[in-house]
């Protein structure tokens, strides 16, 4: 958990300076690395106990995944009852009941306004 709060934090760090990983424009990585916030908050946090840092309290982070999820195409690619329905029912060892949380709305909190631009 030390190592994953460390990237976090360098992760904070470096979008506060520039708008995707790799500098100006999105790249790979970014794609990547969206696809693994978008769950950040909704499943890691609850099923593998990541709760040192969250998208959701911080802004150059959630503001990156705004910006990301409102790329043209990308919001229709993401269904999170999906996302969650598949990782708190697919292993019976770590969630015997296949509990789905509620969580706190994460997917709306993407499509409010974001302010990459101004990086």
């Amino acid at each position: 958990i030390e190592d994953l709060t460390a990237s976090f934090d360098k992760l904070d760090g470096v979008l506060q300076k520039q708008r995707f990983v790799a500098g100006d424009k999105p790249t790979l990585a970014d794609v990547r690395l969206f696809v693994t916030l978008l769950r950040f908050d909704e499943v890691y946090i609850v099923y593998f106990k990541t709760n040192t840092r969250s998208v959701t309290h911080t802004p150059s982070i959630l503001n990156y995944c705004r910006e990301m999820y409102q790329m043209p195409g990308v919001a229709a690619t993401v269904n999170m009852q999906q996302i969650k329905t598949h990782y708190f029912t697919s292993h019976p060892t770590l969630n015997h009941y296949s509990i789905i949380p509620k969580g706190d709305g994460f997917e709306d909190k993407l499509k409010e306004p974001h302010n990459r631009a101004d990086i």
